[in-house]
């Protein structure tokens, strides 16, 4: 990947990390490094409808997914290709984000979060990886061990930005339910928010040290997910489509206040297996948030995903206007997302632009509301391509061994 800004050093600063390690309290619920035996979640293919087996949640609820407007439909209802939007299950996740997931070989986790600032002017990214799927050292080992291949990606955007993506060893992963911790970085649920302590080196054109801490306070928790192919092998989960993001990292100008986004990703065989392209975006908007999931699969169908979100978490399948193409890449990557007629979306802010892969913030109109929220476009097939991968390389270092 590449990122479309220089990269700055940071200044210095009181180490605000010791504090917020996955640490002693975390390690009292165990870890997988330091209890050999010990249970995780095993991550599997989940078929998309229900087989009378859904598990219950961790706590009495009513409807979720459901609003009673009359307008939006429950979760369960179905989006335009035919998935369904159903309650979270299996991965002990439907009320909370969990980190103790057993990722099988070929398969893949992650964790999401980004945020930009009021103003504008200011973006991040971070992404925690088991079986870091745009690695090409996972793909080079043949992904019979995402473990081995963990990061934790942070990418800032703005004067200053820079990018660092670091696949370790699994003797730099540590899981429990709350925490995930890779090397010196770490995402950790307290309850209330999602803290990111981050300690990475950023990558080629500027190596230099990233540093500080990331806080996403959701407006609520959603208990839905989208399967992504109709067997279950790829599952979305929006934890907070709607969240407040405080940036403090060691770096000028790099403390701001904003609007957040956290999702996950899980999967039981790579992404180009079954996917050929696709387009993501979350768009804040006057009464909460929209999310548009469009894909093209491998066997010929499509994905066509348009949910809304409100701000005490639940959540909708709606109708939305035509998928409209916007303005290429630098690498001429095809991009497209949902615009009423008449309207060309534009991208605002350039965020990462690599020959296989697109975030920009982006602007566009859905429903008579203009919209600015961050786009992501993913083309499979260039990432296949066997020359990418050396290119990777550079900007993704592989560091196996790591002592805590």
């Amino acid at each position: 990947m590449s990122d479309t800004h220089p990269f700055a050093a940071p200044g210095s600063r009181a180490d605000l990390l010791a504090s917020t390690r996955c640490d002693d309290n975390d390690r009292a619920s165990g870890f997988r490094a330091d209890v050999p035996g010990l249970e995780r979640v095993a991550l599997r293919a989940i078929p998309t409808r229900d087989d009378g087996r859904v598990p219950a949640p961790d706590r009495p609820h009513g409807d979720e997914g459901s609003v009673s407007d009359g307008r939006r439909g429950a979760s369960g209802s179905r989006c335009a290709d035919g998935s369904s939007l159903r309650t979270a299950r299996g991965r002990g996740d439907s009320e909370r984000p969990a980190f103790d997931i057993d990722v099988p070989p070929g398969g893949y986790a992650w964790w999401y979060v980004d945020g930009v600032s009021h103003d504008g002017t200011r973006a991040v990214s971070v992404i925690g990886f088991i079986g870091s799927v745009f690695s090409p050292w996972y793909a080079w080992s043949g992904r019979g061990d995402p473990d081995n291949h963990c990061c934790i990606n942070v990418a800032t955007y703005g004067k200053g930005g820079r990018f660092a993506m670091t696949d370790r060893g699994r003797a730099a992963l540590r899981q429990s339910k709350d925490c995930l911790q890779v090397g010196p970085s770490s995402l950790r649920w307290t309850g209330c928010s999602l803290v990111i302590d981050v300690d990475e080196i950023s990558s080629l054109p500027l190596i230099s040290s990233m540093r500080g801490q990331i806080t996403l306070t959701p407006s609520a928790v959603t208990q839905v997910e989208l399967p992504l192919t109709e067997g279950g092998e790829h599952i979305w989960r929006p934890f907070a489509p709607i969240a407040d993001i405080s940036v403090q990292l060691d770096a000028p100008g790099w403390q701001f206040e904003g609007h957040g986004y956290f999702d996950s990703n899980f999967g039981t065989r790579p992404l180009e297996q079954d996917f050929a392209t696709w387009t993501w975006a979350r768009y804040p908007t006057a009464d909460g948030a929209t999310c548009f999931y469009d894909a093209q699969r491998t066997d010929g169908s499509q994905l066509d995903a348009a949910i809304n979100f409100l701000p005490d978490g639940q959540a909708r399948s709606v109708a939305a206007p035509a998928s409209t193409p916007f303005k290429r890449t630098l690498w001429a990557l095809r991009r497209d997302t949902r615009a009423d007629p008449g309207i060309t979306p534009r991208q605002v802010k350039p965020m990462l632009d690599a020959p296989f892969y697109s975030r920009a913030v982006v602007e566009t109109q859905v429903d008579g509301e203009i919209v600015q929220g961050v786009h992501e476009a993913l083309d499979l097939r260039r990432y296949a391509n066997p020359l990418i991968k050396p290119m990777l390389a550079v900007r993704v270092p592989r560091r196996r061994g790591w002592v805590f």
